[in-house]
């Protein structure tokens, strides 16, 4: 029920997903079960390739967060984040209340012990055309430098482990590559990263500029706070809405179409979460529920919960 056009595109967009999920995969639905089936009447859809759970009410945009936890707790945001903590269903995704999704990530499914504060990434595009990870792009405008160094190994792992890179080289953005270049985040930053990457737990290559970003000749995960992370995610997003305007496309500006990419995943939390755009079409929740199979295949979460033992 979450997102500008739902519930209408959300239905579509998971009907569009059925023909490429695996044979094993279920796509489980929350929310008004009756508007729920005639949506898929409409599309042609039987009921029985779903499974529908019913709920009675919706987290608004303009509802706090917190408060919308307490109150609504028929919504389809918060059964479906208790089903998740149930064990229930293996992964969630929505184009609802970001707020509220962080409410459920954080205070329900919670976070992985050791992690001090989750992250939210996406991946960009680049003219090699292997994509790079950059964390955190909105969730925490401001890191101390150890936090920075978790999102080094979170990147990795997820690097790794659902994008199928070996070893990925792990960068810090800074102003220049010279370890001394920057402020005083991230020139502690930088040497906590050495101390990692020295121990084996990830591959640091040094810092990275933002020009060097797209080309992913220099890092596979690019670390940074929330702050510049969302700045650069929306620069990417501006830049490609201009040359969609203007007529100019390529595989490389696709590459920054949000459609393709469905959402970013909440990372440092013991489930699979993927937060959409609330502008989401359904193409971008097909794309959605697909980074969500991706994420549960790979045992991300599992996987950061052992790293951070």
């Amino acid at each position: 029920m979450g997102g500008d056009l739902a519930p209408e595109v959300v239905v579509k967009g998971a009907v569009m997903a059925l023909g490429s999920i695996d044979s094993d995969s279920r796509i489980v639905l929350y929310g008004d079960a009756d508007a729920i089936r005639a949506l898929l009447a409409k599309e042609g859809c039987v009921e029985e390739q779903f499974e529908i759970v019913a709920t009675s009410e919706v987290v608004e945009m303009g509802d706090h967060p917190v408060r919308a936890f307490q109150q609504k707790r028929d919504s389809s945001i918060v059964v479906g984040f208790q089903h998740l903590a149930e064990g229930k269903i293996d992964g969630l995704a929505s184009a609802g209340s970001t707020g509220a999704i962080m409410v459920g990530s954080t205070q329900v499914v919670k976070v992985i012990e050791g992690v001090i504060r989750p992250a939210i990434s996406t991946v960009v595009p680049t003219v090699m055309g292997t994509p790079v990870m950059i964390l955190d792009v909105g969730l925490n405008v401001d890191c101390r430098p150890d936090i920075l160094e978790q999102y080094a190994l979170i990147g990795s792992i997820y690097a790794e482990s659902v994008l199928g890179v070996k070893s990925p080289r792990v960068a810090l953005l800074n102003i220049g590559t010279e370890a001394t270049k920057g402020n005083f985040q991230s020139k502690e930053a930088y040497e906590l990263l050495q101390v990692g990457s020295e121990s084996g737990r990830y591959n640091f290559v040094g810092n990275v500029e933002a020009s060097h970003i797209f080309t992913s000749k220099v890092a596979d995960v690019v670390v940074c706070d929330g702050f510049v992370g969302n700045t650069i995610l929306k620069l990417c997003e501006g830049l490609y809405a201009i040359n969609d305007t203007i007529g100019t496309t390529n595989s490389f500006l696709e590459g920054f179409n949000y459609e393709s990419i469905g959402g970013t995943p909440v990372l440092g939390v013991n489930a699979p979460v993927i937060i959409g755009h609330g502008k989401s079409t359904a193409k971008a929740v097909k794309s959605m529920i697909l980074s969500t199979e991706q994420a549960i295949r790979a045992k991300i979460s599992e996987r950061l919960s052992e790293a951070f033992k």
